[in-house]
């Protein structure tokens, strides 16, 4: 089955990502597809476009975005 991800797409995390305090809903943009949809690079950004990490995401990570979903917003914890 084919990916219907692919690059520049937006992508709702689907798992915690402690190592970079990344959480469940959170969103990001795909910026790489690797080897066949074997994995992602994605990005994840503050809302006025501050890079928050870049990681390398497996596909059971994300999941796109559906068409009735609203973001929302929540406040990173101090650096």
């Amino acid at each position: 089955m084919k990916s219907t991800i692919k690059e520049f797409d937006r992508v709702i995390l689907t798992e915690n990502i402690d190592k970079f305090g990344l959480k469940v809903g959170d969103i990001g943009s795909i910026v790489h597809v690797y080897d066949k949809d074997k994995c992602f690079e994605v990005e994840f950004a503050t809302l006025l476009g501050e890079t928050v990490a870049v990681c390398t995401i497996f596909p059971n990570q994300i999941r796109p975005i559906g068409k009735r979903e609203i973001a929302h917003v929540r406040e990173l914890a101090a650096a």
